[in-house]
């Protein structure tokens, strides 16, 4: 598996992961950071990211566990490069993403805002 810039040709793949509209993915292409992991030419994970002044927000992660870990690195490297924390919501029920974010070393740091009626929680690394 390598990692790599993502680009307007993974957008059905995109949309496939992370169970959007091709809409939806393409817009992330344009307006966020986004890497994806590819084995074998196939696309299997993503991550999507922005900056602030304040941290760097993971907006959009999924692939399989190991993917998910590799797929972080992206924004933990331009957090580090920036001096700034990284930080990501999780919804509850997303137990994948929260054991790769565990697993990658951030920190879970109390209860984050409800979507589409969904609890969520904080993490943060750095």
């Amino acid at each position: 598996m390598h990692v790599r810039e993502a680009v307007e040709a993974d957008t059905d793949a995109v949309s496939s992961l992370l169970d959007a509209p091709a809409g939806v993915a393409s817009r992330l292409l344009r307006e966020r950071t986004v890497s994806v992991a590819v084995r074998d030419e196939t696309v299997v994970g993503v991550v999507a990211f922005e900056v602030d002044e304040d941290a760097v927000h993971v907006t959009r992660l999924a692939g399989d566990s190991d993917d998910m870990e590799r797929l972080l690195d992206e924004p933990i490297r331009f957090a580090a490069n920036e001096g700034l924390p990284v930080e990501l919501l999780v919804e509850e029920s997303d137990d994948d993403v929260a054991f790769a974010v565990e697993t990658k070393g951030f920190e879970n740091v109390g209860a984050g805002p409800r979507f589409g009626g969904e609890e969520t929680i904080r993490y943060r690394y750095g």
